[in-house]
């Protein structure tokens, strides 16, 4: 068996040659309309998990607000005077009433906002690791090629029926039927109109192909891929990136 499996149960229908690969295209009333050539580097490069789980958790970790403050004895309010004197009382000498031992005190080594949890990320690092996941995507059956998407006016019922229309492709029910981070819709650019209609689906989000990343594509079930001639063309810019 070749690196991918049979595709007949699939939408999407594969050919390796000449480094490319063939995937069919629909419209947004989910009927077919052709083919697109896919180019393997992008399409099918090899799993690296390791690779992929490196990048989505620095992504993660670099979009973190630290949001956890405690105060330390400099900072809570309170009296400077010595709670009383060294010597003679009997009771354990103390210094200050903003001290951690008092229960109005400061906190001693307790979270602070200002920890940075930035992480580097090679840019090549960054593009093998989206290749990897769009790749895997692809052998899931997961992406759907559709050659246009757009809305006459900003209708939230345009929109479902534009769902519902591609959710009728074989191996794409899941578009209407899951009830979170049902797709993750991907354009070359977004019109007010397209993106006005969907925003109101909680379970559907628009991109643009630019803005593709590794931990958007894989928190939601299908990747759907707008124009994708000029997609791909957005995509195979980055291999440039890995030169």
């Amino acid at each position: 068996m070749g690196r991918f499996p049979d595709a007949a149960a699939h939408s999407w229908k594969c050919v390796a040659q000449h480094n490319f690969m063939e995937a069919t295209v629909y419209n947004q009333a989910g009927k077919e309309t052709g083919k697109v050539a896919l180019p393997e580097r992008v399409f099918a490069a090899p799993w690296n998990a390791d690779l992929v789980h490196q990048v989505v958790t620095a992504m993660q970790a670099n979009a973190r607000t630290p949001i956890a403050h405690a105060k330390t004895r400099s900072e809570v309010s309170g009296t400077g005077k010595k709670p009383w004197k060294q010597k003679g009382t009997g009771s354990a000498r103390h210094g200050s009433r903003r001290s951690p031992l008092w229960r109005t005190g400061g906190v001693a080594h307790g979270p602070r906002n200002e920890r940075d949890y930035a992480q580097k990320i090679n840019k090549k690092m960054r593009t093998k690791a989206l290749y990897a996941v769009l790749s895997r995507k692809l052998h899931d059956g997961s992406i759907l090629f559709v050659d246009s998407m757009s809305c006459v006016a900003p209708k939230t019922k345009e929109a479902c029926g534009i769902l519902g229309s591609l959710a009728r492709v074989n191996g794409f029910e899941g578009l209407v039927k899951r009830s979170a981070r049902a797709a993750l819709i991907a354009t070359p650019s977004t019109s007010e109109a397209l993106l006005k209609s969907f925003r109101n689906i909680k379970r559907v989000n628009l991109t643009e192909t630019r803005n593709l990343n590794p931990v958007e594509v894989l928190r939601h079930a299908y990747l759907v891929i707008v124009a994708p001639d000029r997609s791909i063309e957005t995509l195979t810019a980055r291999v440039k990136e890995m030169r």
